[in-house]
């Protein structure tokens, strides 16, 4: 890399960064630090709005409703599809910013990340809630319309910053709500920077981003102008943004944690599925509600499979996202850091089985935990029943079917799942019987525009995605007519 290009990189990291409200970039008094995950250093610093900057935003967005609601759905896709041409003109920049305040590889995690940001805003663009006949004879009518709700607060999470923002952003516009974003206060740059993108493209007060801490996120949710809260974080957070909301009554979209199983049946080709099963788990550093938290293998292959497991995982490279050769960075922030060393902790207090890893280098910057694999823990250990959000897989023995099934039912969450078999119809019968939101078949974490998702249990309310994800981005109203 030249000179050049490392100092225009230091630049973009460095920012400056703005606040997006009423069509404005606008500055803070105060400002907070970002961490660069990959060496623990301050990387830039962002504002943080202040309790009338965000009244402004959300009264901006209000003024903007008026408007943008009455266009049609083909004037809106145009504003979307030019606010999509205008993210792939800084796609490289948001993408390498993406990785240096996130850590995820920049080739396989930052770039498609982005990439696939694009394409959603594209591919929702074209997407309509038409009106819906119910009755109709020759005296009577009964249509039911889908109007926008208002203005919408979206608070996103750090782990996916870019594209778990935009699948918020994208069906809030076209089926013509305003949108205001709190992103996490661990990776608000590049959220940022596609709200600065925004205010080019799109009318003033449609798409604002304010940036902070907590305290500005309960400031949202209790906010009385605000519609809706659509949000994506931990349970914890979300069982206190359904408190936060109660006395304004708004529309909620929570997208909340997971502890997801997958069951790898007796018969499954398992040697072939190693690959799938380790990025399932580890892919974004393990940072993913719906990654693999629980492995359980049959005991006839179970110890095998550890084996090819661990070979594979010892094929891969740690390191700072920005190296081309780097496939799992770090785990974003000091917090989780200090969290997921107290699951080692207990791992090796309990005297649990480590295939791999288990120890982390003190003397290294930033936030790296090696890939850990948990050989058979019990089903009551910590790694087993806790969301660990780091690269740490336990590999359960199970004997029995039924028993695995059980197993992986028995938890608070259910977000999502995977079964892998090559009896195709069993491994359906077993995957219709996991009490999850949305679950696999031979594959894992495929999705799409128009492939509903959401959890169940604590791991969630209402959908993203599909027709019934952009439904909840309206108000049904029954219009009748006697002719």
């Amino acid at each position: 890399m030249s000179t050049a290009t490392t100092e225009k990189l230091a630049r973009i990291f460095d920012g400056p960064y703005y606040l997006s409200i009423a069509g404005k970039l606008v500055e803070a008094k105060y400002s907070f630090d970002v961490f660069n995950p990959a060496t623990g250093e301050i990387l830039a610093k962002a504002p943080a709005a202040s309790p009338a900057q965000l009244d402004e935003a959300i009264a901006a967005a209000k003024t903007a409703f008026k408007s943008w609601s009455t266009l049609g759905y083909d004037e809106r896709e145009t504003y979307l599809n030019a606010y999509a041409d205008a993210l792939e003109k800084s796609r490289d920049e948001l993408a390498r910013l993406l990785t240096a305040e996130q850590g995820k590889p920049l080739k396989t995690g930052a770039e498609p990340e982005i990439d696939q940001s694009i394409s959603y805003i594209r591919q929702i663009a074209a997407r309509r809630v038409p009106i819906e006949i119910v009755e109709e004879t020759d005296t009577h009518c009964v249509e039911l319309h889908h109007p926008p709700l208002g203005v919408v607060g979206a608070i996103t999470p750090w782990n996916f910053p870019v594209v778990l923002a935009l699948w918020k952003v994208a069906p809030a516009l076209i089926t013509g709500n305003t949108i205001v974003i709190k992103p996490s206060p661990f990776t608000p740059l590049s959220t940022l920077r596609f709200g600065e993108i925004a205010q080019g493209v799109l009318p003033p007060g449609v798409l604002s981003v304010v940036s902070g801490g907590n305290e500005l996120g309960t400031q949202m949710t209790a906010h009385p102008d605000l519609a809706k809260i659509s949000f994506t974080g931990s349970t914890a957070t979300g069982k206190e943004v359904i408190r936060s909301t109660a006395d304004t009554v708004k529309r909620l979209t929570l997208e909340m944690g997971g502890n997801d199983a997958a069951i790898v049946l007796p018969d499954a080709d398992w040697k072939s599925i190693i690959p799938q099963l380790f990025w399932g788990a580890v892919g974004n550093s393990g940072q993913w509600c719906v990654g693999i938290k629980r492995l359980y293998v049959h005991r006839s292959v179970h110890e095998e499979f550890v084996a090819a497991f661990v070979d594979y995982a010892k094929q891969q490279k740690m390191g700072d996202g920005l190296d081309p050769d780097v496939t799992i960075g770090p785990v974003q922030n000091k917090m989780q850091f200090e969290k997921v060393k107290t699951l080692l902790d207990d791992i090796k207090a309990n005297g649990q089985k480590i295939a791999l890893g288990g120890e982390i280098d003190e003397r290294r910057p930033g936030y790296f935990i090696p890939v850990t694999v948990i050989d058979n823990p019990p089903e009551a250990a910590r790694i087993v029943q806790e969301e660990q959000f780091a690269p740490i897989v336990p590999i359960v023995m199970y004997d029995d079917v039924e028993d695995a099934i059980g197993r992986a039912n028995d938890t608070p969450f259910g977000l999502g799942g995977s079964v892998w078999g090559r009896d195709t119809r069993a491994a359906v019968a077993v995957a219709n019987r996991l009490e999850t939101g949305m679950v696999w078949v031979n594959e894992i974490h495929t999705q799409g525009v128009d492939i509903p998702f959401g959890g169940h249990k604590q791991s969630g309310l209402g959908t993203e995605h599909g027709r019934e994800g952009r439904l909840l981005f309206t108000n049904a109203k029954t219009v009748l007519v006697h002719k």
